[in-house]
């Protein structure tokens, strides 16, 4: 919609003809809306309040004009409280603003309260001020489900038709105080690392690149914080923690999002079964700080996370939901399975990634009640130190939670800096033969490690699913106030999908 074409431009015009500014200042109010409906609520029909001075301000949600007396609705985020306008009360010029005010238009209202004789609890309007005019109205009623993409994409109309919605951002705010009183009360340091990297790490996924000009040299958004945390624990620091904003180039579905949002801790002298114990405490607490109760519900289950919640090997499980013990089976006999089964795996893939792509495809959407799988083949976690009775499997687990979610990524780190250069030189042979997500060569972090690092366990969560599983969403965008969207139907865009990019028109 062209400037000219915006539906409120007329009004602007003639209240600035009235000698009114559209666009106001500061507004002093006594009181949020919430707060008056509680303290009057006991009003009696007919009755009024005139002896005291009322100030709140808000949106109109709706109005009706009648002459000399008028009604309207004005919402703050406490609730909302209709407002009674009469020309008796107010100075005329105001009451003659009024008439040129509609639907979404922000004022500010002082005077007493009366209660209708309907019995609808109102403030006696006898000062009024336009703080602003909407250009846009809002629309009469909201698209829901009908065109979820337009709610996501304009989230400020989403929040203002739908309140339900903000309570999702509410409970993700209670969730990252929860997890930082945590680790403050058990003595961690928050701390903060760069998001701008000369060299990746600390994850397998595709980065975004960028270019520093100045420096004249290439530069990643970082896929994790890991890397830079493991250096403060060569430092001295043996306790840290940070809130990690991750940008990892990827698909955009119901559990990704390009930027996400994790919480990572390193800790000296603990490994992974440590890692299980905190992972669990955390959660735990979260669920009793916001709820009250370790009982919730996601997906139509009945969640407990209460502790100590469930731990399987990965192996275990599959055997468990599968009835085949994979590490009986031969390379090419796990190849001839995953093909009877329809699963793409990358060419070369090895053991160990094949286990991985079994168990994410037939075991995970089983997993319900809280649950530490652990055990993970190598070579899918390079950063990750062997098992003590199985070096082909790592002190690696992850926590999976309502069938689809799988929450946090966490094990005991490699500390032996000869070893993690092999595996580095290994990722590096991966990223030669194609695969855009292997772990790139770092030296920086090998000379850091070469100084020593004590035994260390590394945990994260991943705060956009755990809000999912927190206020029972179906997708990670309703729990992003502003997610990663497709461009809008009808633009042509050059998007990479893999290897291969297409020009298309995105149909939403």
């Amino acid at each position: 919609m062209a400037e000219n074409e915006l539906p409120g431009l007329e009004d602007l015009e003639e209240i600035k003809k009235m000698g009114f500014e559209p666009f106001g200042r500061k507004f002093d109010r006594t009181h949020m809306i919430g707060e008056v409906n509680k303290k009057y609520s006991k009003t009696k029909p007919d009755e009024k309040i005139e002896d005291v001075k009322i100030s709140v301000a808000g949106r109109i949600r709706s109005i009706r004009k009648h002459g000399k007396l008028s009604f309207a609705h004005i919402g703050d985020p406490s609730g909302k409280i209709q407002i009674y306008v009469s020309i008796d009360n107010v100075d005329k010029k105001k009451y003659n603003l009024f008439q040129k005010l509609n639907i979404g238009d922000i004022i500010g209202v002082t005077g007493g309260i009366i209660k209708t004789t309907k019995g609808e609890l109102s403030i006696l309007v006898k000062e009024l001020e336009l703080l602003t005019k909407a250009l846009r109205t809002l629309p009469s009623q909201w698209y829901g489900l009908k065109d979820v993409e337009i709610r996501y994409r304009q989230r400020y109309l989403d929040l203002l038709m739908n309140p339900e919605v903000g309570k999702a951002f509410v409970i993700r705010s209670k969730i990252i105080e929860s997890i930082r009183n945590y680790f403050k009360e058990r003595g961690y340091l928050e701390v903060e690392t760069p998001i701008l990297q000369p060299i990746y790490g600390g994850a397998l996924a595709r980065p975004f690149v960028t270019h520093h000009h100045a420096l004249n040299r290439k530069m990643y958004l970082r896929i994790s914080n890991e890397m830079y945390l493991k250096r403060l624990i060569v430092g001295g620091f043996e306790k840290v923690f940070e809130f990690s904003h991750d940008f990892r180039n990827e698909g955009v579905d119901t559990l990704h999002n390009p930027e996400c949002l994790l919480v990572e801790a390193m800790t000296a002298y603990e490994d992974y079964e440590d890692g299980m114990r905190r992972i669990e405490e955390m959660v735990e607490k979260a669920a009793k700080d916001i709820f009250g109760t370790t009982k919730i519900e996601y997906k139509g289950n009945k969640i407990d996370l209460s502790t100590p919640w469930k731990r399987m090997k990965m192996v275990d499980a599959i055997k468990e939901y599968l009835k085949i013990d994979v590490l009986k089976m031969t390379i090419e006999e796990l190849k001839d399975f995953v093909k009877s089964k329809k699963i793409e795996i990358r060419e070369g893939s090895r053991k160990g990634e094949i286990i991985a792509a079994i168990f994410e495809e037939f075991v995970q959407s089983k997993l319900i009640q809280p649950t530490h799988i652990h055990d993970f083949p190598k070579e899918v976690s390079p950063l990750a130190k062997a098992c003590k009775d199985h070096p082909d499997f790592t002190e690696r687990f992850e926590v999976f939670v309502g069938g689809d979610l799988e929450i946090s990524n966490n094990y005991t780190e490699i500390n032996d800096p000869i070893f993690l250069r092999k595996n580095f030189k290994e990722e590096l042979k991966r990223s030669e033969e194609g695969d855009e997500e292997a772990h790139p060569m770092d030296e920086d972090f090998l000379r850091a490690m070469e100084h020593g690092m004590p035994p260390t366990c590394g945990i994260a969560i991943g705060v956009d699913r755990l809000t999912m599983l927190f206020t029972n969403s179906p997708s990670i965008r309703d729990v992003i106030i502003f997610p990663a969207m497709r461009p809008k139907e009808g633009t042509k865009k050059k998007e990479t999908f893999g290897d291969e990019t297409k020009d298309r028109v995105f149909k939403i």
